[in-house]
């Protein structure tokens, strides 16, 4: 996730809205007793609620290798990053980055390309690699090779082998304020070994990335384009230092290229029905209506004949089941605020606004009319996101363009939730990459268009940067 701040610093805090304390609408869901992000809508209608638990329990599922007598959930891999789509997602929420560099990176990954332009995939894959790394296989997984490190036991020749183990070396610097009080910054140095089909290519980029939230997608997707595009000014032409702009991606169901809206430089469509689709063919290896392909490159022969899952259909996922888990992540509802009129949180609201964090971080819309989802229709919410991709700078950037993101772009994510984080699932890794273990860290580590409000941030007074922080977490 990305904690975007930008502005000059002169806009007041509208009043307060009693809305705000509902930030997904009649959508928003209490978290009492146990946090969860991934709660069914406050308003979702009963009689959709067994729909959603299948969902969900097919989000849970862990599939297995092919062939087994288990037809409903085999297709496994053959390369893949996780068993189960909630794995990267822990109850909702992100995925854990490793804090020691002999462990292993699961849950987070690293994508890679070429350069070039491709209009269908938004980069070139890497030849032999494709555009993600796989660090397991259905000869594998990572329980399995520890098991096999210990017992020294060898992989078969026939058998298709993890395209490669990642750590995660950690690098440290010191932030000094002017009122000289210290904060330790850390950047992850993806290190790369056992490469097991040869050699990257000497071109390769590569982008190391966390998995964000999952709640509230389903409000998301029914934010007006038209809303957005108001936001947008890529050319900068009030002068104010932010230029947020529009992706623009292909759309694999209607086969043209439409606004990116999902995924952290906005690579995916808005339609939330494609990124499901996608995450279980790129990190599960498992085919469906969308992506009917296996996740092998053709230089990965093995793994091309590998046995696979598919069905009647063709794909290890039919259409039906695939619509299930789409649902179940639409149905999503967003925590209710708990203290959001509380002293403290209005006076770091107030300096929320004073530091201009609202002109990329847009906190409320109104969603559109659906008649196939009307609970989440005409909703006041409060995402906090314009949605768009702006420029970080250079310490942010992971280099590697996607579609018409660049290598210094990213999205802006919803703020809603990000104080709940550590309740949910004990993550305290924010930003694209996992590198901020704060809110306080991730605006440290602004630059391009945040950098005239990061300053802003940098001169306050202690107790001002920790209301301003706060406010932030309350939402």
């Amino acid at each position: 996730m990305l904690l975007i701040v930008s502005g000059c610093g002169n806009s007041a805090a509208p009043t307060l809205s009693s809305s705000e304390s509902l930030p997904g609408g009649e959508a928003s869901v209490s978290i009492q007793p146990f946090a969860s992000f991934q709660l069914p809508a406050e308003n979702l209608p009963q009689a959709q609620h067994p729909d959603f638990h299948a969902g969900k329990a097919l989000a849970h599922q862990p599939w297995v290798r092919a062939p087994t007598i288990t037809t409903a959930r085999d297709g496994l891999g053959p390369l893949y990053n996780a068993r189960t789509c909630l794995f990267c997602h822990i109850n909702g929420g992100r995925s854990q980055m490793p804090e020691s560099p002999d462990r292993e990176l699961i849950g987070p990954f690293v994508r890679i390309s070429i350069p070039g332009k491709d209009k269908i995939q938004g980069v070139v894959p890497e030849p032999v690699y494709g555009d993600q790394l796989h660090t397991q296989s259905v000869a594998l997984s990572h329980q399995l090779r520890q098991v096999s490190q210990l017992k020294k036991v060898s992989l078969k020749a026939e058998e298709v082998k993890p395209e490669a183990y990642i750590y995660i070396d950690w690098q440290h610097s010191t932030f000094t304020y002017p009122d000289q009080t210290q904060v330790n910054l850390r950047w992850p140095k993806p290190r790369i070994t056992k490469l097991a089909y040869g050699e990257l290519n000497a071109d390769t980029m590569f982008s190391l990335r966390n998995s964000p939230p999952i709640h509230g997608t389903g409000l998301l997707e029914l934010i007006p384009q038209t809303a957005i595009d108001k936001l947008a000014d890529p050319q900068d032409s009030n002068g104010d230092g932010i230029s947020g702009r529009v992706n623009h991606v292909w759309d694999f169901e209607q086969a043209r290229t439409v606004p990116g809206r999902f995924g952290l430089k906005a690579n995916r469509a808005n339609n939330l029905r494609i990124v499901t689709a996608a995450a279980f063919t790129g990190d599960v290896g498992i085919t469906n209506p969308l992506f009917p392909q296996q996740p092998c490159t053709e230089a990965q022969t093995r793994c091309l004949k590998t046995a696979n899952g598919n069905g009647e259909e063709g794909v290890e996922i039919p259409d039906n089941l695939l619509s299930l888990v789409t649902d179940f992540l639409r149905n999503l509802g967003v925590p209710k605020r708990s203290n959001w009129n509380s002293e403290p949180v209005l006076a770091g609201r107030e300096l929320f606004y004073q530091s201009g964090c609202q002109q990329c971080h847009h906190p409320d819309y109104t969603t559109a009319e659906s008649c196939q989802l009307p609970h989440l229709s005409k909703q006041k919410i409060w995402p906090y996101t314009d949605l768009l991709l702006h420029d970080m700078g250079p310490d942010l950037a992971d280099g590697r363009p996607d579609y018409q993101a660049s290598g210094s772009e990213w999205r802006t994510p919803p703020l809603w939730g990000v104080g709940l984080r550590e309740a949910v699932n004990g993550s305290n890794n924010l930003l694209h990459d996992g590198r901020a273990r704060t809110v306080e860290e991730a605006i440290l580590w602004h630059g391009g268009e945040a950098k005239q409000v990061r300053r802003h941030f940098v001169n306050l007074k202690a107790d001002q940067r920790q209301l301003l922080i706060e406010f932030v977490k309350s939402l």
